[in-house]
């Protein structure tokens, strides 16, 4: 995982740009957007600096957070920052920004250790005006002592806060906490499958798709539950669908092993060809790794079927190029499925 919290708006904000909120506040009729005079993104910009500094001047409780906000979505980093910290003592909103700005350097030099005290204060808090921030920065917390960085590496207490963060399978938690805990409870130093299954689940069933993906695996090879290859085709084909790319190269797998050859080389094909590794992660929420092993699933089952000619004319040629990019994608996972090719075990 990559480290960093990469949060670019607060959690109960609206998930809407300032600009977006505030549009049809400052743009009079004269110049909205489809009358014959449009404002320019230079006037825009002034008509909402302004209109959020009255509002400041005038006592609204909204407009410092929302000035900060918006300066830091206009790439006015600094500025931002400097907001921030004016009311950081008193708005949580501005705490959480300010924590992963410093956390991840934007407009500041990077402090991870102050980024991780202050995400800190805002996940131990009390206050009410605090409660729709507080299991997003436990979710952190507990990703920063996961990863290491910013506080000691540990587990345990990486468990404990995104416990916390789940908030006992909630759809209000951390959705991104419950996944994690299904992630966590599969390590080695960790195993309850049971438990993994269990977050999975929860996860999913608050809209996860990577945990959607991951079941469908759990299913299939009968991990911390049963096997059950209809429960497994049902989830991996709805989290691919939703462009879950581990699902994907997964679900290529199963079609392969049923010898449904045709729609394994033909869905493999379509995932073959994804480059944009950190572009899919955003758009999709799913760790890079696991999207590269998506990729290198679908490289593998391909190779077999254009090396046996199986749903595809034969090119052991091709057959080559394509097990090369899954060793070059996974190597473990390359040379498992190499020692699985010399046992003649597919």
């Amino acid at each position: 995982m990559e480290k960093s919290l990469d949060v670019s708006v607060a959690p109960g904000t609206g998930g809407g740009s300032v600009i977006s909120t505030l549009h049809d506040e400052v743009v009079d009729e004269s110049t909205k957007i489809g009358s014959t005079s449009v404002a320019t993104d230079d006037q825009l910009f002034e008509k909402i600096e302004s209109h959020l500094l009255e509002k400041i001047n005038s006592g609204d409780k909204t407009a410092p957070f929302l000035l900060g906000q918006f300066y830091y979505e206009e790439g006015l980093l600094e500025k931002a920052i400097v907001q921030f910290q004016r009311i950081c003592e008193w708005d949580y909103q501005a705490m959480y920004q300010l924590a992963t700005m410093h956390y991840d350097g934007l407009g500041t030099k990077q402090d991870v250790k102050k980024g991780f005290e202050l995400m800190k204060k805002v996940a131990e808090t009390q206050s009410t005006h605090a409660v729709h921030l507080k299991h997003s920065a436990q979710f952190n917390i507990g990703r920063a002592y996961f990863e290491g960085y910013g506080a000691p590496q540990s587990n345990v207490d990486a468990e404990r806060w995104w416990l916390m963060a789940a908030d006992d399978g909630s759809p209000k938690g951390s959705i991104l906490a419950q996944t994690m805990l299904g992630m966590l409870y599969a390590r080695p130093d960790f195993l309850n499958l049971k438990q993994s299954f269990f977050w999975h689940s929860e996860a999913c069933g608050n809209g996860s798709l990577e945990s959607q993906g991951i079941l469908g695996v759990m299913y299939l090879d009968g991990l911390g539950i049963a096997k059950n290859e209809g429960n497994a085709y049902e989830c991996l084909k709805e989290a691919a669908d939703r462009g879950n790319v581990y699902a994907q190269g997964r679900l290529v797998q199963l079609f392969y092993n049923k010898r449904l050859y045709t729609k394994a080389s033909d869905l493999a094909r379509r995932v073959v060809e994804y480059t944009d590794i950190d572009g899919l992660s955003r758009d999709t929420g799913c760790l890079a790794s696991y999207i590269r092993k998506g990729i290198a699933y679908a490289c593998f089952y391909l190779s077999r079927c254009l090396h046996n000619g199986y749903g595809v004319t034969k090119n052991v040629e091709e057959a080559k190029k394509y097990f090369d990019q899954t060793c070059e994608l996974d190597p473990v996972l390359g040379h498992d499925f190499h020692m699985d090719v010399a046992y003649g075990l597919l």
